[in-house]
């Protein structure tokens, strides 16, 4: 085994776990779920079968992960921060079938206790803020908040939050990393990324 895994828990034969990868207290991996290197899966975390986690991501204490949900690589899922995957569910009508993807894209933040309503793509570098509902797509390097989550900014890959306004023209440099950024429209470019 070229992961960690605390005695209490549980995955099932046939999950494939990255190397460096850190499995904590009472999680459970299904047998279909695929996840890369130097992942770190919190307490009391669940992943489906149909999931697939990228490298380095951070999923924090009391997240479930359902099928039909990708994180690439370097997402950060906060503290009991909600993944779901039927849009319109009922206790007494099964609909296993009509399940939703939803993909978070390289470098994502999903801030603690927010909701992300299946069937979305959440933006490369996009910021999720703390209790927010996501019910609709997010782009890159976007910053959401409330319900339902609307964009307020824009915040850098190393998650600074850029002064630029929401659409027109304009550049911003990272306060933290000196990177530089392109507002053109409503949509923002990273000049130089690493």
């Amino acid at each position: 085994m070229t992961y960690y895994k605390h005695e209490t828990a549980i995955i099932d034969d046939g999950a494939k776990i990255g190397e460096g990868a850190r499995v904590w207290h009472f999680v459970h991996v299904c047998s279909g779920a695929r996840i890369g290197r130097n992942v770190s899966l919190g307490q009391n975390v669940f992943v489906g079968n149909r999931v697939t986690i990228g490298d380095r991501c951070k999923i924090q204490n009391n997240v479930s992960v359902y099928d039909g949900v990708t994180l690439e690589d370097g997402v950060f899922c906060g503290p009991s921060m909600v993944f779901t995957n039927v849009y319109n569910p009922r206790g007494l009508i099964e609909r296993k079938d009509e399940y939703r993807e939803t993909l978070v894209r390289k470098g994502a933040t999903l801030g603690a206790n927010c909701t992300i309503v299946c069937g979305v793509t959440v933006g490369e570098y996009a910021f999720v803020g703390a209790g927010a509902v996501v019910s609709r797509d997010v782009q890159p390097f976007a910053l959401m908040v409330g319900v339902p989550a609307r964009q307020i900014g824009w915040m850098s890959a190393f998650g600074e939050k850029l002064d630029l306004p929401l659409r027109g023209e304009g550049s911003a440099t990272c306060p933290r990393s000196g990177e530089r950024y392109l507002l053109s429209g409503s949509r923002l470019v990273w000049e130089n990324p690493q």
